[in-house]
């Protein structure tokens, strides 16, 4: 699953180094096997972009970005996608993705993170729970969150010193930190969907898409 995130990073033609951060011996093993670039980090991060703001401390960019290892569908494209506003505005420091719902069990899976956002396409929130609350069962589009983040490491060295907040511990959602502290996270909208990897469910559904 690692190897698959790992070669579709690749291909992006705006990354130019790959790097997979883990505390796990397992995974550190499994990429120096195929051949990927790797790298140990502390055991004591409390979310994915925490372990990132220690792994920009041993190489030279302006941008990063993190896509987690549990999204081995994720294309290339989308990658791409994440990252030009950064390359076009220098006023946007996060990015995000996200996609239309159109599988209605989707809105209240809990493992399917909605995002709401403003006319300019910057986050407002994002939640386990089926937000906007449709309290006149009005024709409302719900989004879902795609698990890729796309940061300036100037914004990450700010990052870095931002405590846990309490939203982001209730929801176990990281991104919820930068709302918390007032900072902005521009939603891209995507039609490519991918399929992470949340539950043993979907690990089963993952083995048998691959064969």
């Amino acid at each position: 699953m690692i190897q698959r995130v790992y070669e579709s990073a690749v291909k992006s033609k705006y990354i130019n180094k790959v790097v997979v951060a883990t505390d796990d011996k397992e995974i550190y093993e499994c990429v120096k096997e195929f051949g990927g670039n790797v790298t140990m980090t502390s055991q004591k991060h409390k979310s994915g972009t925490d372990r990132i703001c220690e792994v920009i401390g041993k190489i030279k960019a302006d941008i990063v970005v993190n896509i987690q290892g549990d999204e081995p569908f994720i294309d290339y494209k989308n990658i791409d996608k994440a990252i030009e506003p950064l390359i076009k505005d220098r006023k946007i420091n996060v990015t995000t993705l996200a996609i239309k719902i159109k599988d209605k069990k989707e809105i209240f899976d809990s493992n399917k993170v909605k995002v709401v956002f403003d006319k300019n396409g910057s986050a407002l929130y994002f939640s386990r729970y089926a937000v906007p609350f449709n309290r006149d069962d009005i024709k409302t589009g719900y989004y879902k969150h795609i698990g890729l983040y796309v940061y300036r490491v100037s914004f990450l060295k700010k990052y870095k010193i931002m405590k846990q907040t309490r939203l982001e511990k209730s929801e176990k959602l990281e991104q919820l930190r930068i709302l918390e502290y007032g900072e902005k996270i521009k939603i891209v909208i995507t039609e490519k969907d991918s399929f992470s990897i949340d539950t043993k469910e979907d690990y089963r559904i993952y083995k048998n898409l691959i064969g």
